[in-house]
């Protein structure tokens, strides 16, 4: 017989037993530049070699935005790096991807993204438990200076608190 063992593929499992989340990528700086008034779970079209440069943690999300064109929602401005042992079938870095969601939820998010001064951005890249890499799209304002200021001048503070509480 073949060495191929039969049955269903392993899952990584988390400390309590159910399935984790894989991510890949976070934009830590959307957090910061931000306010996320609500969040979206997207599936993406990818290619191949996306994929697998996706599994090796190769993308940066720090100059994408999505975009609703044509009834289809879009992640722009994504680099997925190319793959490098995809030789000539390899993808172009900086391509747009379609982004996957039912047609009430595009309806709904794009709806809102038209009102003044937001914007589609994406949050997180992460592989699902199924192993299906998704986005996570956050539908934002932009901050002002004065607030990025005050939301630092916030954790500092409960840094301070929580290093106070530590050395008890």
């Amino acid at each position: 017989m073949g060495g191929m063992a039969k049955g269903k593929a392993t899952q990584a499992r988390g400390g309590d037993g159910r399935p984790s989340v894989r991510p890949v990528s976070e934009n830590r700086k959307a957090r910061h530049r931000f306010d996320v008034l609500e969040t979206l779970e997207c599936g993406i079209a990818l290619v191949g070699s996306e994929v697998k440069s996706l599994r090796n943690g190769k993308i940066s999300l720090d100059e994408a935005y999505g975009r609703v064109r044509d009834g289809e929602f879009w992640l722009v401005g994504c680099d997925i790096a190319e793959y490098a042992q995809a030789t000539i079938w390899n993808h172009d870095p900086k391509r747009p991807r379609k982004l996957l969601v039912h047609g009430r939820e595009l309806r709904r998010f794009a709806g809102r993204a038209q009102e003044k001064g937001l914007t589609l951005v994406p949050l997180q890249v992460y592989f699902n438990p199924r192993g299906v890499a998704k986005v996570l799209m956050g539908l934002c304002r932009g901050r002002k200076l004065h607030d990025k200021r005050e939301s630092l001048k916030k954790a500092d503070a409960q840094r301070d608190v929580q290093r106070a509480l530590r050395r008890r």
